[in-house]
């Protein structure tokens, strides 16, 4: 295959890059997608699709504890981790196969290896079977991200966890320590904290899950608290001691160390961005704490070099990557495609109960200037949630009270993951208060709260 020549290379088959191969194919252009590892990429393979199937068996397992208050039976409730694991393997599996179909179906070709720039419009791929060298006049690096390892806190696969190790954990964990509190984290401590491990969650910050509107981190935390999960804000691992089968935290909290003994610790605090060895610097391309810097557009700077998805900075979301990937294929085939806006990408946390958002948090709207109305409704006024049984939960709106522009949504409990999009189409429709009033929502259904949420922030809930 030396020397073979492409419209475009992209380099990395995650959402982000799977996706701009695909896109550009169907747009006519001869692609070709370098791959070292896995079709499907840190997402379908160790990412976002596993966790999802494992927190859907510690979903159903909680659902089956509670079968009484359904006037349902449900004696000897157990669960095999091995056969929750191997679920979960399989419908990664099954995903990343179908990630090969689809270059096949679009005549993406692909290419097993590592890439590394090798001057203008070149790439070279160490395969098993030694160095192809390719050409095209476009390339897109989306060679994403992987786990932080603080100095001292490095996973070792066996008394401390990286998400991986997580995922196909070799024991149960008891006694669990979670460092780190954004979504990766908080989605682990659920699950293992559903199955029955004593788990704590340190968060450095002064809240869990930072990242979200500070009313939604503290309902929560009064949740996570209430399944018994251990939270200590405003705190740090210092360092852990490790032995045989415990490893002993010392964790500094109100300026005070304390030592608490576990028998697994998972270490789930941020990631940095795969730059290494692909010969960015030497192409031109700016770096900056491990991400490649960009334009809105994703162009690096460097003629024909673009960068997508976590390697091009947060928010990190595989559905940032996607759509990131299609706008490049865009314009590269010659389209006017829109700038992805960092502020109309919802972020979701799978945890129990779930969180969802999208916009500017209430805090964040103020500091931006804005004169903010803001409306809530809790679930316990929804019939449907009653039904279901999920009477924990709120949805909190954040409209501009000068032009009635929705600036933020924010959600905490049942399905709220599922809900959020619904306030993801009005923000990219430019809705206003007015239009979501007018809006008719089915009844009986968990929607109907995006509704009330918004009539509350005009004094005009029904409900509640």
């Amino acid at each position: 295959m030396a020397g073979k020549s492409f419209d475009l290379i992209v380099i990395g088959a995650g959402p982000g890059g799977y996706v701009a191969a695909i896109r550009a194919a169907q747009l006519g252009l001869k692609v070709v997608c370098v791959e070292r590892e896995h079709l499907g990429g840190i997402c379908l393979n160790w990412g976002c699709i596993p966790t999802k199937a494992l927190l859907r068996s510690s979903e159903v397992f909680h659902l089956m504890h509670r079968a009484k208050e359904f006037g349902l039976k449900a004696e000897n409730i157990g669960y095999d981790l091995d056969a929750v694991v191997k679920r979960s393997r399989g419908v990664a599996k099954q995903l990343s196969g179908g990630i090969g179909h689809l270059f096949k179906k679009n005549k993406v070709e692909v290419v097993m290896g590592e890439a590394k720039l090798a001057g203008k419009g070149k790439v070279s791929v160490k395969t098993d079977k030694g160095t192809e060298e390719l050409s095209a006049k476009n390339i897109i690096v989306a060679t994403g991200a992987r786990a932080r390892n603080l100095p001292g806190l490095e996973a070792d696969g066996e008394r401390v966890w990286s998400y991986k190790h997580a995922l196909v954990p070799p024991h149960m964990p008891k006694d669990l320590l979670v460092i780190g509190s954004g979504a990766i984290g908080i989605e682990f401590a659920s699950f293992f904290n559903t199955l029955g491990a004593n788990t704590t969650v340190v968060e450095v910050m002064d809240r869990i899950l930072p990242v979200e509107d500070a009313e939604i981190s503290a309902f929560a935390k009064k949740q996570f608290v209430k399944q018994g999960m251990t939270i200590m804000e405003k705190a740090v691992v210092k360092k852990l001691d490790r032995a045989k089968d415990k490893v002993t935290a010392h964790i500094e909290v109100g300026g005070k160390v304390e030592t608490k003994v576990f028998d697994t610790v998972i270490s789930a605090v941020g990631i940095v961005g795969n730059v290494e060895g692909l010969g960015l610097e030497e192409a031109g391309v700016k770096i900056d704490r491990t991400h490649v810097v960009t334009d809105e557009y994703c162009r690096t700077g460097v003629d024909g070099v673009w960068a997508i998805g976590d390697i091009a900075g947060a928010p990190w979301l595989a559905h940032k990557a996607s759509h990131e990937g299609v706008m490049v294929a865009e314009m590269i085939a010659g389209g006017h495609p829109h700038a992805v806006k960092p502020e109309s990408i919802a972020g979701c946390t799978y945890c129990h109960p779930q969180v969802a958002s999208v916009g500017y948090s209430e805090a964040k709207a103020k500091e931006l200037g804005y004169e903010v109305k803001v409306g809530k409704f809790p679930f316990i006024g929804n019939g449907k949630a009653i039904a279901l049984g999920e009477p924990e939960g709120m949805i909190k709106t954040v409209f501009d009270a000068k032009t009635g522009e929705l600036l933020g949504a924010h959600m905490v409990g049942a399905e709220v993951t599922e809900l959020i999009q619904g306030y993801v189409v009005g923000r990219q429709l430019e809705t206003t208060e007015e239009d979501l009033m007018a809006t008719v929502f089915p009844h009986p259904t968990l929607s109907e709260m995006m509704h009330e949420s918004v009539l509350d922030a005009y004094g005009r809930a029904i409900h509640f």
